[in-house]
């Protein structure tokens, strides 16, 4: 069991995220994970820095937390060639630190290099199949041509290559990405503790890690926790459906007008109980996941990081499937 903390560009600036790096280290998380976005999901969350600078930082001023994208998307917003140099040359400045995370994405992020963000679900995952298969090609060295149904690459080679290549985890929802994850990846990432998505990862033939986040809101009070995580992540309770289809934050804050706080206590482990964080997780590690990411939408990401250091970090590295 390993247990991550989620930095959320979407929240936070990219010297907060930095330092937030730092403090996660410290406090003895395995790794952190880290988002990938052009835009926030709601416009008051403020931000969305470019991760790839945010993650060469972090790498330089941490020495042994690993460094996990959460995920990215190598189809549209960023050609995979781009992907495949980026993901290697952060495996040789972190030391061998990194796994790359990578899914078929989302519109809000996509659409904003005027490609169209292909409705169907269907081409999505075979648009991120070619772009894995050129990741994997560039990987093995020299110049490497590719011609596919959606993505092409023409005489292109990554000339800064790590010893060991950075591990690939894909992002599942059902049982297609599953497969997929197991044929093209070397671990999973879910967001949802459905047993179904790892059953059917490890059916075909999938032996790695599988990632998942767990949703939570620490806070000294309850109300307060779930306020807090209604303000910024209320866009969470869309479901991946609408999550991947609405194109900007305006369209989020629209969907999610009649989201409770009842809604997030359903949702998030919120408050100062530690007994709630744990049995969330425990959700996940049921269902077969065993890198478990606190995805913490408090108000106060230093007294969270303290809350688990002294209450979570050795009761959630205990648990095992019931």
């Amino acid at each position: 069991m390993q247990i991550g903390y989620k930095l959320a560009t979407e929240a936070f600036g990219p010297e907060e995220l930095i330092r937030q790096a730092v403090l996660a280290e410290r406090a003895g998380f395995d790794f952190v994970e880290i988002s990938d976005h052009y835009h926030p999901w709601l416009d008051n969350q403020g931000h969305s820095p470019f991760t790839w600078t945010v993650l060469g930082a972090i790498a330089a001023r941490t020495e042994r937390i690993g460094l996990v994208t959460g995920v990215t998307c190598p189809t549209v917003r960023y050609h995979p060639a781009i992907i495949a140099q980026a993901a290697a040359t952060l495996a040789l400045v972190s030391g061998g630190r990194f796994v790359l995370g990578v899914g078929s994405g989302e519109r809000l992020n996509e659409h904003v290099v005027g490609q169209e963000f292909p409705d169907s679900v269907h081409v999505r995952h075979d648009m991120l199949r070619e772009a894995l298969e050129i990741i994997r090609l560039l990987w093995s060295g020299g110049y490497q041509s590719y011609e596919g149904d959606y993505l092409r690459l023409e005489d292109a080679r990554v000339f800064d290559l790590p010893d060991t290549l950075p591990l690939i985890a894909v992002a599942a929802s059902g049982g297609v990405s599953a497969r997929l994850a197991a044929e093209f990846g070397d671990g999973l990432f879910a967001t949802e503790a459905k047993g179904e998505i790892v059953r059917d990862y490890r059916d075909a033939g999938g032996d790695g890690p599988g990632y998942a986040e767990v949703p939570m809101a620490w806070a000294q009070d309850e109300h307060t926790a779930a306020q807090a995580a209604l303000e910024t992540s209320r866009w969470a309770l869309t479901g991946w459906k609408v999550m991947s289809e609405l194109p900007n934050p305006v369209n989020f804050a629209a969907a999610t007008t009649t989201v409770r706080e009842e809604d997030v206590l359903a949702h998030f482990a919120c408050g100062p109980d530690p007994e709630r964080y744990v049995e969330a997780a425990r959700t996940y590690v049921d269902a077969g996941f065993d890198r478990l990411v606190m995805q913490n939408a408090g108000p106060d990401p230093d007294g969270f990081v303290d809350f688990y250091r002294r209450e979570l970090d050795g009761r959630l590295r205990a648990l095992s499937p019931s």
